[in-house]
């Protein structure tokens, strides 16, 4: 690490104030380090990613994203297939992606970690899916992906859109969309990396919510949401939810929450390179729109395709 940029998310965790001295912090420790480090201020989550481009064209080989999942999310936009290498210094909500690293809270002692840190090469998720005005798009992630909006809620439960609205406000907000959201069935196509078969066999099945996920400990009340994920891995731990049973959904989160490894019925966990995911007649003759998030972004609509791309991303990784 020789030249680097601190993107800064004025948006992400605390007062201003507050979050211009915990990245001044990780500034410091960089520097003292020998590494060429500035600070860069960035207008919004989307404006980081604008900024890691100008970083890289500016001889940066490493680009820390200060603030939430959503920042890392666009700065990864960026850095894909790049050689400069990600460090997260962690100001968001949720901070999921930090928590799987096992990166300190406290932003100079993260810095000092990420010193030491092994640059990884690792696969990044994607996911093509129509936008708002019925054009495909795409995007990496990082973190998760999913369809449905339970795949949403259980993500932005845990990232800024509780600072936005207050704790108690999103709450309320989440439990009256999950008991009144109608479980809008659609039919994804996948193959089961985890099957005996030399060569697996694509299975199909109608599903309430699909998950993708990447990482293996969310922290906070989540922590091994998908058991099997890994940031190591060159697939995804997809979460098949077969039911319409809202209890099966809130049984699932519990066994995440105690740490436990019981099945839930009508849920199933499996190793996949690819899922796509297409409206059922009924569905989209009813104008039903069922949406596709990927990090805790709400991106678009179905149809969608969700993939592996190997070796897309150089990520500073604690103790790797």
């Amino acid at each position: 690490m020789q030249k680097a940029a601190l993107l800064y998310n004025p948006d992400s965790g605390g007062s201003g104030a507050r979050r211009l001295k915990k990245v001044e912090s990780a500034l410091a420790v960089l520097r003292s380090a020998g590494v060429k480090a500035d600070l860069v201020a960035s207008e919004s989550r989307d404006h980081a990613g604008e900024l890691a481009r100008q970083a890289m064209d500016a001889g940066c080989d490493t680009i820390f994203a200060c603030g939430g999942d959503g920042t890392i999310h666009n700065v990864a936009q960026a850095l894909a297939n790049s050689s400069a290498a990600l460090g997260v210094l962690p100001l968001g909500t949720a901070n999921a992606l930090a928590h799987d690293l096992g990166l300190p809270r406290d932003l100079a002692a993260a810095a000092r970690a990420l010193l030491k840190a092994t640059p990884r090469r690792i696969a990044l998720g994607y996911v093509k899916y129509v936008g708002p005005q019925g054009s495909i798009h795409s995007r990496y992630f990082v973190i998760t992906a999913g369809v449905g909006v339970d795949a949403h809620l259980f993500y932005k439960l845990l990232t800024g859109a509780k600072q936005r609205m207050g704790m108690a406000a999103y709450y309320a907000k989440a439990w009256h969309m999950w008991f009144t959201y109608p479980m809008t069935r659609f039919r994804a196509s996948y193959c089961d990396q985890d099957s005996q078969d030399s060569s697996p066999q694509p299975k199909s099945a109608l599903l309430t919510e699909l998950l993708a996920v990447r990482i293996r400990n969310f922290g906070g009340v989540l922590r091994e949401f998908a058991p099997g994920a890994s940031l190591g891995r060159d697939d995804m731990r997809l979460i098949l939810c077969h039911t319409e049973k809202r209890l099966s959904y809130l049984a699932y989160v519990t066994r995440g929450l105690l740490g436990r490894g019981w099945h839930v019925p009508g849920i199933e966990l499996v190793h996949s390179k690819k899922v796509s995911c297409q409206y059922q007649a009924a569905s989209f003759a009813t104008n039903r729109r069922i949406y596709v998030e990927a990090d805790g972004e709400l991106l678009g609509t179905l149809p969608a395709e969700i993939t592996v791309v190997p070796d897309a991303l150089t990520l500073l990784m604690p103790g790797g």
